[in-house]
């Protein structure tokens, strides 16, 4: 029988998850990224708080949101997260075919919650991977990367013991 989604995070523990925070400059991001085991896939919950936002009208708090190939969230002064390199695709796909690739992060005053799966790898694929929180969205066309613009926040993908 299968599992329901609240059956899964409330009775299961991640196999692996991700400690989020933001660079320097956008130093309120914190939050945590889990990866379940489920079937063949892999289910992914985010939730991340301090974001940047505005109350302005119409402007859409959407973040690009990826998992890229380095093994850690150390950079320069000019990109603090440059270590993480780029977007984890060992199929080399074009975007937004990525293993890397996941859905944009939906921001809510600062605050976002996301719960995906997907089948695009296995947990011990990323195990040693970082997650990237990009300061805007995946336009889902340009090349490599999206048009995702700076990286704001990252974690570093870990195997829960």
């Amino acid at each position: 029988m299968k599992k329901s989604l609240i059956e899964i995070l409330t009775q299961q523990f991640p196999e692996a998850c991700a400690s989020i925070r933001g660079s320097r400059k956008f130093s309120d991001i914190r939050g945590c990224v889990y990866f379940y085991e489920v079937g063949d896939g892999v289910l992914v919950l985010a939730q991340v708080m301090g974001l940047p936002y505005t109350k302005e009208e119409c402007k859409n708090e959407i973040f690009a949101f990826h998992i890229h190939e380095g093994k850690t969230c150390t950079g320069t002064r000019e990109d603090p997260f440059s270590d993480a390199k780029a977007h984890y695709n060992p199929d080399d796909c074009t975007h937004p075919n990525h293993e890397g690739d996941l859905p944009p992060l939906f921001g809510n005053h600062g605050f976002a919650l996301s719960c995906f799966y997907t089948e695009n790898f296995e947990i011990d694929d990323i195990i040693g991977k970082t997650i990237i929180i990009h300061q805007n969205p995946d336009d889902f066309t340009t090349q490599p990367s999206g048009n995702a613009g700076a990286k704001i926040a990252c974690g570093e993908i870990r195997k829960v013991s």
